[in-house]
C-alpha cells in the first residue's frame, strides 16, 4: 500500500494560503466529482473574526434571507469508489486558536482512521503565465519523499494554515505532502487562475492516482491565457516584462538548471508575503 495510504484528507482554504483561488478551486472539482456527505464542522464563534471573515446574506428559493458564517469542514465520498477515498477538509483560514483547531481536525482524522493529509496551496511569484504552472511538492515525512520524489522544504519564516495542519498529523503520525501552485503575480489576484487549478489537480492525481473530469478546466485555462495575452498585446511594458520571466523560466527548465529553483522562489514569496506584503 502506498505510505498515504487508502483514506486521504485533501485540504485548501480559502485567504493567505490560496493566490488566484487555485487551491480552493481544486477542492471545488473535488467537491463536484461525486457526492460528499459532512463528517465534522467547527464551531464559527471559536476560530473566526467575523470583521476579518464576515458572514454574508442569502436568499432561499423560497425568498426568505439567511445568514451564511464563515466555515471549515471536513467531507467524505457518500460512495466508495475505486482506489483511495479522498477526504476534503476546507472552509475559511481561522483567525486565531489556531493549534486548538488543528488538534479537533486531527482528532476526527484519528478517529475516522484517515491515513494521510495533502495541503493544497497558491503563491503569487515571479512566473511567466505563458509557460506549464510550476508545481512545488514536499513533504516532511522521509518514506512520503522515497515513495513520490517530493523535495524537504527548507523553509524557515512565517507559515499559514495549511503548514499547521501538516505539522500536527505528523506529530499524530499521519504521513503528509504539500503541493503549492506558483501564479503569475502581474495577474490580478483576485481573478480565479484555472491554469494553476488544473496543474494542481494533475499533481494530485500522480500521487494518489485519482483525479476528477477536468476538461472544462483545460478549456478555462487556455482562455484565461489567451486573456492575458491580448491585455499584453497592448501593453509593451507588460510584454517586456513577460519576455524577461519567460527567460527566466527557459533557464531554470534546462538541463543545466539547479533543482533548487523552484524551492527557491517559494522560499521567496513566503518571506516577502511574512514581510506584510502582498496580504489578502
Amino acid at each position: 500500500m502506498d505510505v498515504l495510504g487508502s483514506r486521504i484528507v485533501v485540504t485548501a482554504f480559502d485567504g493567505w494560503n490560496d493566490a488566484g483561488e487555485a487551491a480552493s478551486g481544486a477542492i471545488a472539482a473535488l467537491r463536484d466529482s461525486g457526492a460528499y456527505e459532512r463528517v465534522h464542522a467547527v464551531d464559527p464563534e471559536l476560530y473566526f473574526d467575523y470583521q476579518y471573515t464576515r458572514p454574508s446574506t442569502r436568499m432561499d428559493a423560497t425568498g426568505r434571507r439567511e445568514l451564511h458564517w464563515p466555515e471549515a469542514a471536513l467531507w467524505r465520498p457518500a460512495v466508495r469508489g475505486p482506489g483511495p477515498e479522498i477526504w476534503l477538509l476546507t472552509g475559511s483560514e481561522p483567525a486565531r486558536a489556531w493549534q486548538a483547531f488543528a488538534t479537533e481536525f486531527i482528532d476526527v482524522a484519528l478517529r475516522d482512521d484517515v491515513t494521510g493529509f495533502i495541503t493544497l496551496g497558491a503563491m503569487l511569484s515571479d512566473v511567466p503565465h505563458t509557460r506549464p504552472i510550476s508545481i512545488f511538492a514536499a513533504s516532511p515525512n522521509e518514506r512520503v519523499r522515497s515513495a513520490h520524489g517530493v523535495d524537504k522544504s527548507t523553509y524557515e519564516g512565517p507559515v499559514g494554515i495549511l503548514s499547521v495542519l501538516e505539522h500536527f498529523a505528523e506529530r499524530a503520525e499521519i504521513p503528509t505532502a504539500s503541493l503549492w501552485a506558483s501564479v503569475p503575480h502581474y495577474v490580478a489576484s483576485a481573478a480565479p487562475s484555472p491554469k494553476a487549478t488544473l496543474a494542481l489537480l494533475d499533481r494530485l492525481e500522480e500521487l494518489t492516482g485519482v483525479g476528477p473530469a477536468r476538461e472544462h478546466l483545460r478549456t478555462e485555462a487556455a482562455a484565461w491565457e489567451a486573456s492575458i495575452d491580448a491585455a499584453a498585446a497592448e501593453d509593451e511594458d507588460m510584454s517586456e516584462y513577460i519576455r524577461q520571466l519567460e527567460q527566466t523560466r527557459d533557464t531554470w527548465d534546462s538541463p543545466d538548471a539547479s533543482g533548487d529553483a523552484i524551492a527557491q522562489a517559494f522560499e521567496r514569496y513566503l518571506r516577502r508575503r511574512g514581510d506584510g506584503r502582498d496580504k489578502r
